[in-house]
Protein backbone atom coordinates (compact mmCIF):
# COMPACT_ATOMS: atom_id res chain seq x y z
CA UNK A 1 0.00 0.00 0.00
CA UNK A 2 1.35 3.72 -1.12
CA UNK A 3 1.67 6.30 1.70
CA UNK A 4 0.21 9.81 1.10
CA UNK A 5 3.81 11.11 0.75
CA UNK A 6 4.30 8.93 -2.09
CA UNK A 7 1.37 10.58 -4.11
CA UNK A 8 2.71 13.99 -3.19
CA UNK A 9 4.39 16.11 -5.73
CA UNK A 10 6.28 18.69 -4.50
CA UNK A 11 7.33 21.29 -6.49
CA UNK A 12 9.33 24.07 -5.48
CA UNK A 13 8.39 27.46 -7.21
CA UNK A 14 10.80 29.87 -4.88
CA UNK A 15 13.73 29.14 -2.76
CA UNK A 16 15.95 31.93 -0.52
CA UNK A 17 18.33 31.57 1.69
CA UNK A 18 18.45 33.90 4.58
CA UNK A 19 21.66 34.04 6.24
CA UNK A 20 19.80 36.47 8.55
CA UNK A 21 17.54 33.85 10.14
CA UNK A 22 19.99 30.61 9.28
CA UNK A 23 17.35 29.45 7.02
CA UNK A 24 15.71 28.62 3.19
CA UNK A 25 12.57 30.67 2.62
CA UNK A 26 10.65 28.22 0.13
CA UNK A 27 7.67 28.57 -1.71
CA UNK A 28 6.47 25.50 -3.48
CA UNK A 29 3.06 23.78 -5.35
CA UNK A 30 2.11 20.39 -3.99
CA UNK A 31 -0.38 18.49 -6.28
CA UNK A 32 -2.03 15.32 -4.53
CA UNK A 33 -5.33 13.78 -4.39
CA UNK A 34 -6.62 14.96 -0.87
CA UNK A 35 -5.57 18.03 0.96
CA UNK A 36 -2.13 17.54 2.67
CA UNK A 37 -2.19 17.42 6.45
CA UNK A 38 1.12 19.87 7.83
CA UNK A 39 2.79 16.57 9.45
CA UNK A 40 2.72 14.78 5.83
CA UNK A 41 4.09 18.23 4.28
CA UNK A 42 7.03 18.58 6.83
CA UNK A 43 8.41 14.76 5.87
CA UNK A 44 8.17 15.37 2.58
CA UNK A 45 10.11 18.31 2.64
CA UNK A 46 12.44 17.45 5.34
CA UNK A 47 13.39 14.34 3.12
CA UNK A 48 13.58 16.27 -0.06
CA UNK A 49 16.33 18.30 1.82
CA UNK A 50 17.62 15.54 3.78
CA UNK A 51 17.14 17.68 7.43
CA UNK A 52 15.39 16.90 10.34
CA UNK A 53 11.56 17.04 10.78
CA UNK A 54 12.24 19.38 13.80
CA UNK A 55 13.81 21.77 11.37
CA UNK A 56 11.27 22.63 8.93
CA UNK A 57 8.53 25.28 9.97
CA UNK A 58 5.51 25.36 7.94
CA UNK A 59 3.97 28.98 7.15
CA UNK A 60 1.01 27.92 4.96
CA UNK A 61 -0.90 25.13 2.98
CA UNK A 62 -3.17 27.13 1.02
CA UNK A 63 -6.07 25.50 -2.33
CA UNK A 64 -8.63 26.15 -4.40
CA UNK A 65 -12.02 24.47 -3.86
CA UNK A 66 -11.77 21.26 -6.13
CA UNK A 67 -8.52 21.70 -7.21
CA UNK A 68 -5.77 19.01 -6.49
CA UNK A 69 -3.04 21.65 -6.24
CA UNK A 70 -1.64 23.40 -3.37
CA UNK A 71 0.16 26.47 -2.24
CA UNK A 72 2.75 26.11 0.39
CA UNK A 73 5.44 28.39 2.46
CA UNK A 74 7.57 26.93 4.54
CA UNK A 75 11.01 28.05 6.31
CA UNK A 76 14.17 25.34 6.61
CA UNK A 77 16.32 25.81 9.66
CA UNK A 78 19.97 24.98 10.48
CA UNK A 79 18.75 23.34 13.73
CA UNK A 80 15.41 22.59 15.85
CA UNK A 81 17.03 25.43 18.32
CA UNK A 82 17.59 27.93 15.36
CA UNK A 83 13.83 27.86 14.37
CA UNK A 84 12.42 27.94 18.34
CA UNK A 85 14.33 31.11 18.83
CA UNK A 86 13.07 32.32 15.75
CA UNK A 87 9.74 30.80 15.07
CA UNK A 88 6.46 31.64 17.65
CA UNK A 89 5.27 28.19 18.57
CA UNK A 90 1.02 27.76 17.96
CA UNK A 91 -0.86 25.55 20.71
CA UNK A 92 -0.97 22.56 17.65
CA UNK A 93 2.92 22.53 17.28
CA UNK A 94 3.11 22.47 21.33
CA UNK A 95 1.13 19.19 21.02
CA UNK A 96 3.13 17.89 18.17
CA UNK A 97 6.26 18.25 19.37
CA UNK A 98 4.90 16.18 23.02
CA UNK A 99 3.85 13.67 20.58
CA UNK A 100 6.77 13.30 18.95
CA UNK A 101 8.55 13.30 22.53
CA UNK A 102 6.15 11.09 24.15
CA UNK A 103 6.99 8.35 20.81
CA UNK A 104 10.06 8.50 20.94
CA UNK A 105 10.22 7.87 24.81
CA UNK A 106 8.25 4.67 24.43
CA UNK A 107 10.26 3.21 21.61
CA UNK A 108 13.24 4.07 24.24
CA UNK A 109 11.24 2.31 26.69
CA UNK A 110 10.47 -0.63 24.67
CA UNK A 111 14.11 -1.11 23.60
CA UNK A 112 15.48 -1.31 27.34
CA UNK A 113 12.75 -3.84 28.09
CA UNK A 114 13.38 -5.78 25.14
CA UNK A 115 17.55 -5.86 26.17
CA UNK A 116 16.57 -6.52 29.59
CA UNK A 117 14.20 -9.70 28.72
CA UNK A 118 16.74 -10.94 26.06
CA UNK A 119 19.45 -10.37 29.39
CA UNK A 120 17.54 -12.28 31.91
CA UNK A 121 16.14 -14.74 29.52
CA UNK A 122 20.53 -15.51 28.91
CA UNK A 123 21.31 -15.33 32.19
CA UNK A 124 18.29 -18.19 33.31
CA UNK A 125 19.57 -19.96 30.46
CA UNK A 126 23.22 -20.03 31.90
CA UNK A 127 21.58 -20.32 35.50
CA UNK A 128 19.76 -23.28 33.90
CA UNK A 129 23.21 -24.57 32.35
CA UNK A 130 24.82 -24.66 35.32
CA UNK A 131 22.25 -26.82 37.09
CA UNK A 132 22.08 -29.12 35.09
CA UNK A 133 26.05 -29.78 35.25
CA UNK A 134 25.64 -30.06 38.82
Amino acid sequence: MQSKQDKMDIKILNENENPLFNRKEIKGKIKTESSPKREEVIEALSKKYSTDVDNVKIKGIKGSFGSSEFEIKANIYSSKEERDTVENKKKKETELDKKREEAKKAAEEEKKKAEESKESSEENKESSESEKKE
